[in-house]
């Protein structure tokens, strides 16, 4: 039998056909997996630059307009904000539990799992939603409805706390898309899940769309503090 490099037999096409999961241009599952799962950290890595640009200009722009965007920050719903921050740590809870669920080719507890996570995501995201409904009916939407009332702006010029509401609703609004595409992401694993098509073979697939589903968890960690949580709220 011939040999790799590395002295691990290569797989003959006899033993590829018996190993559907493995693609053509990989030796090995293991192989496989280890591409897949960089493939998302590089993915991941653009993201957290990209993000990381939104991060510095906020905390450039709160350090110069620091009653602004403590007037903005009093005039969100710190309640609302912790339940969201409480349904996506759940979420993450669920997704762990999921790739487990994967490992151990559990079929009808991988589709659950998968399931309660979506719904977790879709509950999130109508909090999110009436939140920015909240918003607008508080005349709090920059550009197109800001027209606060005065002791909405506690002193602070106007046009600082316009400044932190342009933040807050590209932030979040940014962060939400990122949870649309993971609750379509996690909804194709759950049909795949549902008609069989995930394995033990394949639960890299379930692994590496939860790696996407940990970031945006963690990208919320990140926003609740510095966007709800400024001004000595509970002094």
């Amino acid at each position: 039998m011939s040999e790799s490099a590395a002295g691990s037999p290569l797989v003959t096409p006899s033993a590829r056909h018996l190993r559907p999961a493995l693609h053509h241009q990989f030796e090995e599952l293991e192989q496989q997996y280890d591409a897949s799962s960089f493939g998302m950290w590089v993915f991941l890595a653009t993201e957290m630059l990209f993000f990381g640009g939104v991060f510095t200009g906020y905390i450039m722009y709160r350090s110069l307009y620091y009653s602004g965007f403590a007037a903005g920050s009093h005039g969100l719903e710190v309640d609302l904000g912790a339940a969201m921050t409480f349904v996506l740590l759940a979420s993450s809870f669920t997704m762990a539990m999921a790739v487990h669920a994967a490992r151990a080719g559990k079929r009808v507890m991988l589709v659950g799992l998968l399931s309660s996570t979506i719904i977790l995501g879709i509950a999130f995201l109508a909090m999110k939603f009436t939140e920015y409904f909240h918003k607008w009916h508080e005349q709090l939407v920059p550009g197109l409805n800001f027209h606060p009332a005065v002791e909405s702006l506690r002193g602070a010029p106007e046009h600082t706390v316009e400044l932190f509401m342009c933040f807050y609703f590209f932030m979040t609004g940014l962060h939400a898309l990122h949870m649309i595409i993971g609750i379509g992401l996690l909804s194709v694993m759950a049909i795949l899940a549902w008609r069989g098509k995930i394995s033990r073979e394949h639960y890299n697939r379930v692994e590496v769309s939860g790696l996407y589903w940990h970031f945006v968890d963690i990208i919320w960690i990140y926003l609740f503090p510095l966007l709800y949580l400024i001004g000595g709220r509970y002094k």
